[in-house]
């Protein structure tokens, strides 16, 4: 029996790599269809609790994560209500992230491989390329969002380009002359830090989120300054709800936390899978998580209030607050700053997953960097600037994709804690034999996909059906519960 414990054990048995500058642990029987250099076992596991640290604040300290932040105060509640819907809902993040992260670090395997021990070494393509497609959907927005930075700077410094920055003048599928240009130089910016491979992104990863604190903190000392203490309200929005009023209302934000998080947390395991030990992991994730998520949304939340005696308006985008500081250094700085950040949310959460989930289904032909760009031309072709700016289609859209998030989730927990009892054999995800444990029925899993039907179907009802919109901000929740039941339960009667 190959059981697999460590993925230290699994490197001091798995023999030479398959090339001398490799760090794939490529053996002889693995099958050339499931298998390359990207998908297969790691040789070294090098990241340190700092690196998945590194990897959150990338994640945390973008557009979406200020906008989402600041939201949450504006919900009508008291400030110390907010912070405890913060703490619970980013509490329950690090637990299932911690979950999710331990198959993938144990193996040295990245996310669409360990769903082979689910889903089947064939069917793992079904959630890899869910996953994936959720993937080139938000890649193609935040991208979107972060040439707006780029925007704020070119007509800083060229305000005669103005009029090619509106759509009805000079524009072209929906996205004005200067649109284009911005929204291409990001996509060329996030393409050239992929392409140089995991390293170049855990060092561009490992500086970026402490340079986006240093400006956000500077911004903030700022607006304070300029505002004084006692002008600044915390409760943006007013308090509205007091006593057991507030329960549903915190509630939503809880699930609002977790459902913002959802999809790095799916995928978690293409990063933990480079964990020195599974203790480095979740000690990068209490840092990155509770701790690091907690200190920004304050520092959010102090900037956004800041606005409103400084500038007249309450501002929620960071881009838009720093276009009104007169000052091209600020301005300068500043729209940098949340480019960076914008690139670095993308290349975490909706670049390197892609990457690998499309490498999954064609292994030959198919590398982690073809996989990465297939992403990248297609969120181009989806023109995620219509996709923004139309709330209906991003709604239906992102919103009945994201339905798959949760049972996925609580499929892949179920089956390696309740099904495989924690023991994957990690050879046989790589063949194509009859006799591999993971082969089911013709590479398929059919009781995973029994499970992920019903427990993805619900979900979207919850986003299609307007009685039931009331559950919508629990989708995440529900998809998870039905996915780990389904899955545990047709698991037992085989």
């Amino acid at each position: 029996m190959n059981t697999i414990a460590t993925g230290v054990s699994a490197a001091a048995q798995a023999g030479p790599a398959h090339t001398e500058e490799s760090n794939a642990l490529i053996k002889p029987g693995y099958d050339p269809r499931l298998t390359n250099e990207d998908l297969a076992p790691l040789k070294r596991q090098t990241w340190g609790q700092y690196n998945i640290f590194a990897f959150w604040m990338s994640d945390v300290h973008s557009v979406g994560g200020y906008i989402t932040a600041g939201s949450l105060f504006a919900l009508g509640l008291s400030s110390w209500q907010v912070l405890v819907a913060l703490l619970v809902g980013i509490c329950i993040v690090q637990f299932f992230c911690n979950l999710v992260a331990k198959p993938s670090q144990v193996t040295g395997t990245p996310y669409p491989v360990i769903c082979r021990a689910s889903f089947g070494v064939l069917g793992a393509n079904i959630p890899a390329v869910i996953r994936g497609l959720i993937a080139v959907a938000w890649y193609g927005i935040q991208t979107y969002l972060a040439s707006a930075a780029f925007m704020v700077l070119a007509l800083h410094f060229f305000p005669h380009l103005a009029p090619y920055a509106d759509v009805q003048q000079h524009g072209f599928v929906g996205l004005s002359t200067l649109g284009w240009v911005a929204f291409m130089v990001m996509w060329t910016l996030q393409a050239f830090v992929f392409w140089h491979g995991m390293e170049s992104i855990r060092k561009f990863i490992d500086w970026a989120g402490p340079a986006v604190y240093v400006v956000m903190a500077v911004l903030c000392g700022w607006l304070v300054w300029k505002a004084g203490w006692d002008n600044i309200n915390m409760n943006l929005g007013g308090v509205k709800f007091q006593g057991w009023d507030a329960l549903p209302v915190m509630l939503s934000a809880i699930a609002l936390v977790v459902s913002y998080f959802s999809g790095p947390m799916l995928n978690f395991g293409d990063f933990s899978r480079y964990g020195k030990h599974f203790d480095a992991v979740k000690k990068g994730n209490f840092w990155g998580l509770p701790v690091n998520f907690v200190f920004f949304s304050l520092l959010t939340v102090v900037t956004t209030a800041a606005t409103l005696p400084v500038f007249g308006e309450l501002i929620t985008d960071p881009v838009h607050t720093v276009s009104k500081i007169d000052s091209t250094t600020a301005v300068v700085l500043g729209a940098l700053t949340f480019m960076v950040a914008t690139i670095g949310i993308n290349i975490v959460a909706n670049f390197v997953s892609p990457a690998f989930d499309f490498s999954n289904c064609n292994p030959q032909k198919i590398s982690w960097r073809t996989g990465g760009m297939i992403a990248a031309v297609g969120s181009v072709f989806i023109t995620p600037w219509n996709l923004y700016n139309n709330p209906e289609v991003i709604h239906y859209t992102l919103d009945i994709l994201g339905a798959f998030i949760g049972p996925l989730f609580g499929i892949l927990i179920a089956d390696y804690y309740l099904v495989q009892k924690q023991q994957v054999h990690v050879d046989d995800l790589y063949t194509l034999s009859p006799q591999g444990r993971y082969w089911y029925q013709n590479g398929v899993n059919r009781r995973a996909v029994m499970a992920l039907v019903p427990s993805a179907l619900i979900p979207m009802l919850c986003v299609i059906v307007p009685d039931w919109r009331g559950a919508a901000n629990y989708a995440w929740f529900i998809g998870t519960g039905l996915g780990f039941i389904f899955h545990a339960l047709l698991s037992r009667q085989c």
